[in-house]
Order: structure tokens, then C-alpha cells, then sequence
């Protein structure tokens, strides 16, 4: 269990948090006493998510962004350096997915799922790790997918992003761990959420998105000469 308040005065940034696993992980922080800043690209879920987490009365900034875009993602840290101050905890949980067979997918439904699942990591991570690596402390959390590991029919696009996913974080974990700097990747398998993947699955055996939100908070409160790589976590009995 984490207790309340152990991430006082840390900063948190968690992209995807309008809704979800996100929205889950955002409140989690929060409760645990960090500074949350989240970031979506509807700027109506956006609210509504600002809203909800306003009302628990956490420091919080909300900014509408496109992660997979360059200028959005330099235009978000700097804000919420600004507001917030430097960040301590980065969780790339934004993703999308396209299904169907390979061979009738688009080059578009590529682009799409790619830029967000994991150009958008790359983005983040890569304007957040110069002042971590200066500060000589950070964590930054990296929400894959068992897909990652296991393919499936129709899955290609989504399970090509996650398991490049992967190989990212693994390389990111290697760059950064001798400057005190944890990578650490999660990997949830069905999660009740509005995912297009998990149509049709029986809603009451799958994950919650506070169980993604409760590997989280356990990842950034290891102790300073440690880190958790990689968490894989699983339904009790399969959907």
C-alpha cells in the first residue's frame, strides 16, 4: 500500500488523462500528494477530467495537446515547468488503436497508431530527460500492453506499436539509469475501458484502471537504489 502524501512536492505529468487509465493514474498521484499535469487531445473530455480531479482539490494544470507533435509537446513541459515546476514522474499513457486484418489497414491507420504509441514516447521522454539527468533524479513510466509480448488476428498495427514500445523503454532504461534517471514499462492485458480491442469481452473479469493506476504508484515510490523494469499484470481469470 502507498500512503498519502509520499509524493509530496513531486511533479507529474501523465499524458492520455482525460479518461481511463490516464485519468486512473492522474488521480492516484494526486492523492499521493504530487502535482499533476494532464494533457489530452479533446478538449471536452479534457475538461470534464480537470473538473473531477478540481473538485479532490489537487495543484493540478490541464493543457489540450497533441503528443505526437512536436511543438505541443515542448509548448506542455514548458507549461507545466512553469506551473508546476520541474517534473519528477512522466507517464506516456496516451495510445490509440486500429484493428482489422494487416492487409486492409492503411498506411494511414500506421501512421496513426505509431506517431501516438510510440513516437509520442519518444517526444516526451526525449524533452523531459535533459533536466532529469541535470536534477540527477526522475522516473519515467511507459504504459505498453501485453500485446507487446503476445500477437493476436487483427492486431498488427497495435501490437507492432507495443512491442516497439518495448525495445524503447529497454534502450531508454540503459541511457538514463547511470544518471539516477528509472525508466520502468507496464504492461496491463484487457482493461475495462471504451478500447476498441476489448469489445465484446466480459467486462466484469478484466482489469480496472486502478489496478494500471495502483502498479504505478508503487513503481515511483521504490526505493532510490532500485527500479522495477517492467510489471506485467493480468486479469485473475481471463475475460
Amino acid at each position: 500500500m502507498t500512503a498519502q502524501g509520499e509524493l509530496e512536492g513531486k511533479v507529474a505529468l501523465v499524458t492520455g488523462a482525460s479518461r481511463g487509465i490516464g485519468f486512473a493514474i492522474a488521480r492516484r498521484l494526486g492523492q499521493m500528494g504530487a502535482r499533476i499535469a494532464i494533457c489530452a487531445r479533446n478538449r471536452e473530455r479534457l475538461e470534464r477530467a480537470t473538473s473531477s480531479l478540481q473538485r479532490e482539490r489537487f495543484e493540478l494544470v490541464a493543457v489540450k495537446a497533441d503528443v505526437t507533435r512536436s511543438e505541443h509537446v515542448s509548448s506542455l513541459v514548458s507549461k507545466t515547468e512553469k506551473e508546476l515546476g520541474p517534473i519528477d514522474i512522466l507517464v506516456n499513457n496516451a495510445g490509440t488503436g486500429v484493428f482489422g486484418p494487416f492487409h486492409e489497414l492503411s498506411e494511414k491507420d500506421w501512421d496513426t497508431v505509431l506517431d501516438t504509441n510510440l513516437k509520442a514516447v519518444f517526444l516526451l521522454s526525449r524533452a523531459v530527460a535533459p533536466q532529469m539527468i541535470r536534477r540527477e533524479t526522475g522516473h519515467i513510466i511507459n504504459i505498453s500492453s501485453l500485446a507487446g509480448k503476445s500477437t493476436f488476428a487483427n492486431g498488427a498495427i497495435y501490437c507492432a506499436s507495443k512491442s516497439g514500445l518495448m525495445g524503447l523503454s529497454g534502450a531508454m532504461a540503459e541511457d538514463l539509469r547511470a544518471h539516477g534517471v528509472r525508466v520502468s514499462v507496464v504492461c496491463p492485458g484487457s482493461v475495462a475501458t471504451d478500447f476498441p480491442s476489448q469489445k465484446g469481452k466480459n467486462v466484469s473479469k478484466k482489469l480496472q484502471p486502478t489496478d494500471v493506476a495502483h502498479a504505478v504508484a508503487a513503481l515511483v515510490t521504490q526505493s532510490p537504489g532500485s527500479f522495477i523494469s517492467e510489471v506485467d499484470i493480468r486479469p485473475t481469470r481471463k475475460p
